[in-house]
C-alpha cells in the first residue's frame, strides 16, 4: 500500500503545488500590472507563466524522485530526462524574463523621446539584443544538457586537445556566417540602417521590415519582400532616405513647348500643393532647367515629411499640371513641327525653293 500511496502523494502534491504557486504568482503579477500603468514590465512577465510552472514542476519531480522509488530499473534514464526538462524550461524562462526587461526598456525610451529616427535606432538595437541573448542562453542550455551525459564529459579532454584545429576549420567553413553576424552587430550599434528606414537597395525602393543577426528584409512598395545578407549593407553602397531625418524634397519634370506660360505654371503649382494634404508646407518652386530645339524642360520642386508623402505630392503635381495644361493651354504640350521653314530675309519663297532644289543630287537613269 505504501508503494502505491507514496508515488501518488509525491506526484499529486507536486502537481497541485505547481498549479497553486503558478496561479498565485500570476495573480500577483496581474495586480502589479494593474497598479503600475506606467510600465508594461509586470504584464510582460506574465508571458513566462508556462515556463515558470514547468521549471517548478520539473524541479519538484527531480528532487523527490529518489523518494518515490518508482520504476527503479529506469531510475537513471528518468532522472536524466527530468534534468534535461529542467534545463530547457529554465532557459525558456530566462529568455522570457530577458525579453520582458528589454522590451520594457525600449517602451520607456520611446515614451520619453519623440524623435522617430532615434526610436527606430533603439528598436533595432533592442531586437538584435533579444536575439543575441536568446542565442547565448540556447547555447549554454544545450551545453549544459550535453554535460549531463557521462560520455560527453569523458570526451571533453579529447575535444579540448583538438579545439585549435576545429576552431580553424569552423572559422573557415562559417566565414560568411560570422561576417553576417558581425555585420548585424555593426548595423545595430553603428546606426547605419534601422527598422522603418526608407532605403534604395540594388535599384529597389522599400522600407526596412526586419533585421536579424544574419539577414535583412526590405518591404517594397508593391508588398514584395527582398531578403539580403546584412553584410551587403556594410560592404556595398545604398541609399537611406531616412538618415538624418525623414523630410524629403522631390522633383517633377515636364517637357513642354517654348510658348508655354511658365509664370502661370508657377502659380498653378502653388494652387496644387496648397490643396494637397501630403505637402508639408516647407517649400515649392518651378524653373526652366533645360531647352531643346523643340521643347523646354520645366522642373517642379516640392517637399514632404517622409518618402510616402513625397511620392503622393509628386504624382499629384504631375497629374494636375498635365490636366491643367491640356484644358487651359493645349498649345503648350509638346508637338512635332510640320510647318514650312521660315524663309530667310531678302529672299522670296519661290527663289528659295529654286535655290534649294539646285542642291539636289542629279537624277540618273531613264525618265
Amino acid at each position: 500500500m505504501e508503494n502505491v500511496l507514496r508515488p501518488l502523494i509525491v506526484v499529486g502534491g507536486s502537481l497541485v503545488l505547481t498549479l497553486v504557486v503558478g496561479w498565485a504568482v500570476d495573480q500577483l503579477l496581474r495586480r502589479a500590472d494593474g497598479r503600475h500603468h506606467e510600465t508594461p514590465l509586470w504584464g510582460l512577465l506574465r508571458r513566462g507563466g508556462v515556463p515558470f510552472q514547468l521549471v517548478l514542476c520539473s524541479a519538484l519531480f527531480r528532487g523527490s524522485y529518489d523518494q518515490v522509488k518508482l520504476l527503479e530499473d529506469h531510475r537513471i534514464a528518468i532522472g536524466r530526462a527530468l534534468t534535461l526538462v529542467l534545463i530547457g524550461s529554465t532557459a525558456w524562462l530566462v529568455v522570457r524574463i530577458a525579453a520582458a526587461i528589454v522590451e520594457t526598456s525600449y517602451w520607456r525610451y520611446a515614451a520619453v523621446h519623440r524623435d522617430p529616427a532615434r526610436v527606430r535606432r533603439v528598436r533595432t538595437q533592442v531586437s538584435l539584443i533579444q536575439r543575441v541573448v536568446s542565442a547565448i542562453v540556447g547555447v549554454v542550455a544545450v551545453a549544459a544538457m550535453l554535460l549531463t551525459f557521462p560520455a560527453m564529459r569523458a570526451a571533453g579532454a579529447s575535444l579540448l586537445a583538438s579545439a585549435g584545429i576545429l576552431g580553424i576549420v569552423a572559422g573557415v567553413a562559417a566565414q560568411s556566417t560570422l561576417a553576417n553576424l558581425f555585420a548585424g552587430l555593426q548595423i545595430a550599434f553603428g546606426d547605419m540602417v534601422r527598422l522603418g528606414d526608407t532605403v534604395v537597395v540594388d535599384g529597389e525602393w522599400g522600407t526596412v521590415d526586419e533585421i536579424t543577426l544574419t539577414f535583412l528584409t526590405v518591404r517594397t512598395w508593391d508588398e514584395r519582400r527582398i531578403t539580403m545578407p546584412v553584410s551587403y549593407f556594410t560592404a556595398q553602397p545604398f541609399e537611406n532616405w531616412s538618415r538624418g531625418g525623414a523630410q524629403m524634397t522631390g522633383t517633377v519634370f515636364f517637357h513642354v513647348d517654348h510658348s508655354t506660360p511658365v509664370e502661370e505654371m508657377r502659380k498653378k503649382l502653388q494652387d496644387i500643393v496648397r490643396e494637397c494634404p501630403a505637402w508639408d508646407g516647407r517649400d515649392y518652386g518651378l524653373a526652366v532647367t533645360d531647352t531643346t530645339p523643340t521643347t523646354i524642360q520645366v522642373r517642379a520642386l516640392v517637399t514632404a515629411k517622409d518618402a510616402d508623402d513625397i511620392w503622393t505630392v509628386r504624382v499629384t503635381v504631375r497629374e494636375e499640371m498635365v490636366r491643367w495644361l491640356t484644358e487651359q493651354h493645349p498649345y503648350a504640350l509638346p508637338r512635332v513641327n510640320t510647318a514650312d521653314a521660315v524663309v530667310p530675309p531678302g529672299r522670296t519663297s519661290s527663289g528659295y525653293r529654286v535655290a534649294h532644289r539646285a542642291y539636289e543630287p542629279p537624277r540618273t537613269g531613264r525618265g
